[in-house]
């Protein structure tokens, strides 16, 4: 009896192994394999929904490179701190996406946080030795928002110190730009721009005060946005000056800042800025996103910030036959020649009356121990001026800053008062104005003026060169910034589109078009994938 089962089980043996191996063959056919710097939040979303990913794997992955890059390797000394609890966060999450479906498209997402949004259970230090260890009373709006969407916060990352500057800050020192260890990420969000570049998460938070989402996002080559003013709340935030203050997300595609976006707006009543957002804002940015949107778009082309640098116009030129090839009119836009001279003028005699108030508003809600006044700080700056072995030290230019910050004209100032309400609104109504008589959707410039500068090099000034970044903190329109291309040397440029006040839909929609005609993102050669960093998604 024992003989003749022992074919049929053969049979069975042979037919279950060629019925795992069919069904092997069809998995293998159903799914693609997308690399993780590669893939968007849609692309994340799909392989959860096919359970080929969880947000467990997915955090890994992200620490895998963080442990990899960001203390060894080019050691880009990006990350100031991260969750011991990112982990068990995951975990709950998946079980919680298995048990009742996800909150949003952000469930499981793993984000990095620049370190001046306050977060409830990790330190908000502004980058500076002078805050180390200050734990903030509560989440700021938008890591609440992020929290609630199910969001993992992953760490912290480094900054210029109080948002002003370079990224260097006292508590960590310099950051790196990963496409080259030896250039500048810019600032102030470059902790951020080069955490996202590395993919140590899907997207990251930043501010932008005077520049500082924008220009990181150009130098090392990904997406970011200065939101129209009011579309973001700032509750939480570090002050730098509230005029010009705003946070934004900072991603490796568009896809997913427009996303991000999304679950970051909302009237907030800690911030009466959001008001004017009543009605406006979206919780569906990357809806509207369209590869075809540039057809018939018309572009205007802002040749007055011809940068300081060949290789840059170069870029810029090849970028705006990408426009004209994809069906967009383009349409050159002359602006005041007072304005190309006078955002920095403007934008210091906001930036320096507001900090030295605003800074000591949000220094009362830091605990007994830390500074209170701006006097507080530079006295306690003088105090450290050796090295620590964790890498804080020295901040000197920005300590020095502090005595420009405190010897600023009062709020009731007529300097002061005639640009905030007379200055700000006339760059507004130019902007207004040149968009509207000529029908544009945007307005393109150069991202930057000139290639990432080297650290220990030339300064980041670009002579005479006028510079486009005012042209958004003094209206309060949005930017969005785009990967365009490379230098010779191996560096990246970006492109910024400039729209009229919350017309973010559009402006992210022209962006996501271009992004797809030009392709001009990639990994940074000083930070490779890890073997199997790769997710699998459905096949189309």
């Amino acid at each position: 009896m024992e003989q003749r089962a022992r074919p049929l089980r053969r049979l069975f043996a042979v037919v279950a192994l060629f019925a795992a191996l069919t069904g092997q063959a069809e998995a293998t056919k159903s799914t693609k394999s997308i690399a993780l710097d590669a893939a968007t939040l849609a692309d994340i979303n799909a392989a959860f929904d096919a359970r080929t990913l969880s947000a467990e794997q997915l955090t890994g992955m992200y620490l895998k490179r963080i442990s990899a890059y960001d203390k060894q390797g080019p050691a880009l000394n990006s990350v100031i701190v991260l969750n011991p609890k990112a982990l068990d966060t995951a975990r709950a999450l998946d079980a919680e996406r298995r048990k009742q479906g996800p909150r949003s498209a952000l469930h499981g997402i793993p984000v990095l946080i620049k370190d001046n949004i306050d977060t409830l259970d990790l330190p908000t230090t502004g980058g500076s030795i002078l805050l180390r260890g200050s734990m903030a009373p509560d989440d700021a709006y938008t890591v609440r928002r992020l929290r609630e969407a199910g969001a993992i916060i992953l760490g912290k990352v480094n900054m210029a110190e109080f948002a002003y500057g370079d990224t260097h800050g006292s508590l960590i020192g310099q950051t790196l730009n990963p496409h080259d260890p030896a250039r500048s990420t810019s600032g102030s969000s470059g902790g951020t721009a080069a955490a996202i570049a590395a993919a140590f998460a899907t997207f990251g938070m930043g501010t932008d005060t005077s520049g500082s989402i924008r220009e990181p996002s150009a130098f090392t080559g990904i997406a970011g946005i200065r939101p129209t003013m009011g579309l973001v709340s700032r509750d939480g935030i570090i002050p730098l000056a509230l005029s010009f203050d705003t946070a934004g997300p900072m991603a490796r595609n568009v896809y997913d800042v427009a996303a991000a976006l999304s679950t970051l707006t909302g009237v907030d009543p800690a911030d009466a800025a959001t008001q004017a957002s009543e009605g406006l804002f979206r919780t569906d940015y990357e809806k509207h996103l369209d590869a075809a949107a540039l057809k018939g778009a018309r572009i205007g082309v802002a040749r007055d910030f011809k940068s300081a640098d060949g290789d840059v116009d170069w870029i810029m030129e090849a970028s705006l036959q990408t426009l004209r090839d994809a069906g967009a009119t383009l349409v050159d836009v002359s602006l005041p020649s007072w304005l190309l001279t006078l955002g920095s003028g403007f934008d210091r005699a906001i930036h320096f009356p507001e900090f030295r108030v605003q800074i000591e508003q949000y220094l009362a809600t830091t605990g007994p121990g830390y500074p209170k006044t701006l006097d507080d700080l530079m006295s306690r700056s003088k105090k450290y001026v050796s090295l620590g072995e964790d890498g804080a030290g020295p901040s000197p230019w920005r300590w020095a800053a502090f005595k420009r910050e405190a010897a600023a004209v009062d709020l009731d100032d007529s300097a002061y008062l005639a640009v905030k309400e007379h200055g700000m609104p006339m760059v507004r109504a130019i902007l207004d104005g040149a968009l509207k008589k000529n029908n544009l959707d945007a307005i393109v410039y150069p991202a930057q003026r000139r290639r990432p500068w080297l650290i220990n090099g030339a300064s980041g000034s670009s002579g005479d060169s006028p510079s486009a970044v005012y042209l958004s903190i003094l209206s309060g329109f949005p930017e969005l910034v785009v990967p365009a291309g490379f230098t010779s040397d191996k560096l990246p440029v970006g492109i910024s589109f400039l729209g009229g006040a919350f017309t973010e839909p559009k402006l992210l929609s022209l962006g996501y078009s271009f992004e797809q005609a030009s392709h001009a993102r990639r990994l940074p050669r000083h930070t490779p994938l890890l073997p199997g960093q790769f997710i699998r998604v459905p096949s189309d």
